[in-house]
Parts: structure tokens; sequence; C-alpha cells
């Protein structure tokens, strides 16, 4: 169902408003460079300070623009169960592939909530992806309410940013082999593909769309070895992207290849010079610039 290098899309921003003309031409760029699937308004996407009436309407222009050329996975989390349903039921009604829905943040709920707050998304009727990053949301999904969660029609995986390749193991026995498992650690992708897993939801497939589509299908035809190529190539654009946050690095490349403005939202501010050097650095590295 969902498989292969999806960019966690940023959500190109023109004095202040979303430029819904960058994001079409992003979106065509990401499918012909091999990309397999799209992902609007995760983080990535800047979620947390697009209104509710932008979220809906990035996931709209989305669908519309991608036209069935590849899975469009539409970013669909809250803390707030209410509006995590408003948001997956809004994903459901036009036409995306399935939700993206991060576990609840800040309010920190028990593996018990986990499972009613899923259960309650499953009735639904669009394929949930679990959005598992503690990092972020400061709480863990076990590998033990995973699988619980896994036997709803429409839990179908989970984007897993976890950095435990383990947890692919640990998800298998649980989950079942069949569970889509999706990493949400760039520079753990090539292990996690080792492991089980079946592709990543990324941010520098923002940037590097060919090379990570490569990456990907490599690690499906058992060539590891030329994945690790890739993935050499790519490790310092990984760290450099992450020097500030994700969204932050993926706009300040993206500006350096004409894709979009660098401008995103407070409390978010753009690169400072030295994050910019070391992007631009890593970018040769990879082969994206001169």
């Amino acid at each position: 169902m969902f498989k292969g290098s999806m960019p966690a899309l940023v959500t190109p921003l023109k004095n202040g408003e979303v430029d819904f003309d960058a994001l079409d031409a992003l979106i065509d760029w990401q499918i012909e460079e091999g990309s397999h699937g799209l992902v609007p308004v995760g983080t990535t996407g800047e979620s947390p300070t697009l209104t509710h009436a932008e979220h809906e309407a990035v996931i709209k222009a989305v669908v519309k623009r991608a036209a069935g050329r590849v899975k469009v996975i539409a970013g669909a989390g809250s803390n707030n169960t209410a509006e995590a349903l408003r948001f997956v039921q809004f994903a459901r009604d036009v036409g995306a592939d399935g939700a993206l829905v991060v576990t609840p943040y800040y309010n920190k709920p028990t593996q018990a909530g986990l499972i009613a707050h899923y259960t309650a998304l499953n009735e639904v009727g669009i394929p949930i992806i679990i959005y598992n990053i503690p990092g972020r949301s400061v709480v863990d999904m076990t590998p033990a309410t995973m699988g619980e969660l896994a036997k709803l029609p429409n839990i179908v995986g989970v984007k897993d940013a976890t950095g435990d390749l383990a947890r692919v193991s640990a998800q298998r026995i649980t989950c079942g082999k069949d569970f889509i498992q999706l990493s949400g650690e760039d520079a753990t992708a090539h292990g996690f593909n080792a492991q089980g897993g079946v592709g990543c939801i990324s941010v520098t497939c923002n940037v590097a769309p060919r090379l990570l589509s490569q990456l990907h299908e490599a690690t499906f035809a058992g060539d590891y070895a030329t994945a690790l190529d890739i993935q050499d190539r790519l490790m310092p654009l990984h760290q450099a992207i992450f020097a500030e946050p994700g969204v932050v690095g993926a706009k300040t490349a993206l500006a350096m290849l004409g894709k979009c403005s660098d401008e995103v939202r407070l409390p978010i501010t753009p690169a400072t010079e030295g994050t910019r050097t070391r992007i631009a650095d890593a970018m040769r590295h990879a082969g994206l610039l001169n």
C-alpha cells in the first residue's frame, strides 16, 4: 500500500502566505524525480503553525496535483482526538490515500489513552499510519500497544522515528510481517530496510528525491552495497539539514536549488550562515550543487 521514499513535504511560503504555485511545482518535481509518495502537512510541512484552513487547503492541493500519480498520506495529527478526527475525515473526503497521525504530544497519554485515540480514528475508514516520535511528543508507543492497534482494519503501519533499529524486529513480532514499517529517521533508513522496513517518510527527500528513490529501490532489490554508496553520499546532508529544525534545513537547501523560498514561520527562524554553509557543502558532497 505504502512503500519507498516519500518526502515529508515542506509547505512553501511567500510573504507570509502559502505559495501554492511553488507547491505544485515541488509536487511535479518530486514525482518526476522518482519519489514513491507524498506526505504533506507533517511537522516538516509546518503543521504547528498553519491554520486549520491552510492545513486543509494544502492537503487538498497536494491530492489534486498528484492526481493519482503517487500515493498521498495526509498529515492529520493532533493531541486532541476530536481535532484529529476532523483532519482524518477531511483527508478521506478529499481523496488522500492515507493519514499520518502522530502520537498525541504534550498531554502525555498512557498506552491505554493511545489505544483509545487511534481506535476512534480507525472508525473514519481511511488507512492510518501511526507516527511514533518520542523526541517530539514525549510519548513512546510500545511495540505491544502497536500490536494491539495493528488488529484494527485501518491501522496499517508506522512511521518510526525512535532511531532504534531493533524496534523494526520487535514490531514485526507484535504487529505482523505485513504491517507497514516506514522509517522517520533519514540517517537510519538504509539499516531500517535491512531489518524489515519498506521505506522512509523523509526530510532529506525534499532536497534529494532521486538519490533517495534510488537508495530504497536498491534495498528492495537486495543491493545493499549500492544503497550504502548512496547513503555515504547523503549522510553529511542528513546531518546538515538537522543542524537546526529539519524544515529550516530542507527549505534552505530547496532555496539553493531554486525550488522555493526559505521562508518559515515563527517561532522557527531562518538558518544561520554557519548552517547554510554546512548545507551547501553537504549538497556538493552529494552531487546536488556544483
